[in-house]
């Protein structure tokens, strides 16, 4: 990843944690492990399926020189 990507990217997953924290519930995020589970929580929620849909798409995209499924 070029500087400037890592940077961009840097941006952006900070741009989304702010976005998170804001939407988390603050009773919930007294201790270390109450944070744990709320970030795992909104991860798996909120982040992983468009990390997953992502992928599928280009997974699913034909590859030059192999034959379509």
């Amino acid at each position: 990843m070029t500087p400037e990507k890592q940077e961009l990217c840097q941006a952006c997953l900070q741009e989304l944690a702010t976005l998170l924290y804001e939407e988390a519930d603050k009773n919930q995020i007294k201790d270390l492990e109450s944070i744990e589970k709320t970030v795992r929580q909104q991860i798996l929620e909120r982040v992983s399926p468009k990390i997953a849909l992502f992928l599928s798409t280009k997974q699913q995209a034909p590859q030059p020189g192999k034959p379509a499924k």
